[in-house]
């Protein structure tokens, strides 16, 4: 079981912060940093001392760390236009050395538009703009050197795109998608991603997910093509500790209210999560992204890499 370490910068974290954080997830042996892009918090706390932009914090991971997979849970594709944003996260890559991913999704919230003057439209919308964003993002780091990459679209027009700069990974980072919708995201999974990602949520709830995406890539050809099968993901919110009191604690932010949906958290033992790790095995995940909520606890990212990775070897 691949494990990394998911982050929600927006709830309140400097590059600093996030800088201490992602060092000591390497120090700890896990796989990777992945954090959200969001430009604000979900609830009532302002997020203090304010959002920092994703894909320029992790440039700056990228040169100060040496081993960790980073990227993003997931890029919003109503924040960006394509084409740069191809070339933003091939940037990274070659910065990182091919350590980078990019997950991204249609985008959801809407308070954070609103108050940075980011256009949202409808749902639909945003979906086809996903689908032409995952298009040219892949086209444009599958162009061969030298030849050029042009799509016509209902949203975007690429004329010549000189399609640079490569990343260092080919054909491309892996591509994150995820998600809870039932018809629209399996598809684009099976599409275009490289990893299915189900955030946060039970493993009964995450199993039927995983047979959604499964028959879309049947489907669409996938299954048959021979590329490489999906990667299954899931995300777990974690609040463990060395006692009940100590779980509670850090339990405490989740009962805060938040236009998040209800999440299924593993608030116990390292044990109880060496456990929930395990079935999310056994419904076919091979790597999960752990949710840590406080910076500022470098004693919980530090339990889960003392007491559940060793756990991990017998776990699928």
């Amino acid at each position: 079981m691949r494990v990394s370490i998911f982050t929600e910068p927006h709830r309140g974290a400097s590059y600093d912060d996030q800088l201490r954080f992602a060092r000591l997830v390497e120090a700890g042996g896990f796989e990777g940093f992945l954090r959200a892009d969001h430009y604000q918090s979900m609830g009532d706390d302002p997020g203090l001392p304010g959002p920092t932009d994703a894909w320029l914090t992790l440039a700056g991971l990228a040169r100060e760390t040496s081993r960790i997979r980073l990227g993003t849970l997931v890029s919003s594709a109503t924040f960006r236009l394509p084409g740069p944003l191809a070339v933003m996260v091939a940037q990274v890559d070659q910065m990182s050395g091919g350590r980078v991913e990019l997950g991204i999704g249609a985008g959801w919230y809407e308070r954070e538009h609103l108050s940075y003057g980011i256009p949202f439209p409808p749902v639909a919308e945003r979906f086809d703009r996903l689908a032409e964003q995952l298009e040219i993002i892949t086209g444009l780091w599958r162009t061969p050197p030298g030849q050029t990459y042009r799509f016509t679209g209902e949203h975007y027009r690429l004329v010549d795109a000189p399609a640079l700069p490569k990343p260092v990974q080919r054909p491309g980072p892996p591509v994150i998608v995820g998600g809870r919708g039932p018809k629209r995201t399996p598809e684009l999974a099976a599409r275009y991603a490289d990893e299915f990602n189900m955030p946060f949520k039970s493993v009964a709830q995450t199993a039927a997910a995983y047979e959604r995406v499964t028959e879309a890539c049947a489907r669409t050809g996938r299954t048959e093509s021979g590329r490489a099968p999906l990667v299954l993901s899931a995300g777990i919110v974690v609040a463990i500790g060395r006692t009940d009191a100590e779980a509670q604690r850090r339990a405490a932010p989740l009962h805060v209210k938040s236009a998040l949906p209800p999440e299924d958290p593993v608030v116990g033992s390292p044990a109880q999560l060496v456990d929930r790790l395990g079935e999310f095995g056994a419904i076919g995940a091979t790597r999960v992204h752990l949710r840590l909520i406080d910076f500022a606890d470098l004693d919980h990212l530090e339990l889960i890499a003392a007491e559940v990775l060793p756990q991990l070897d017998g776990i699928r």
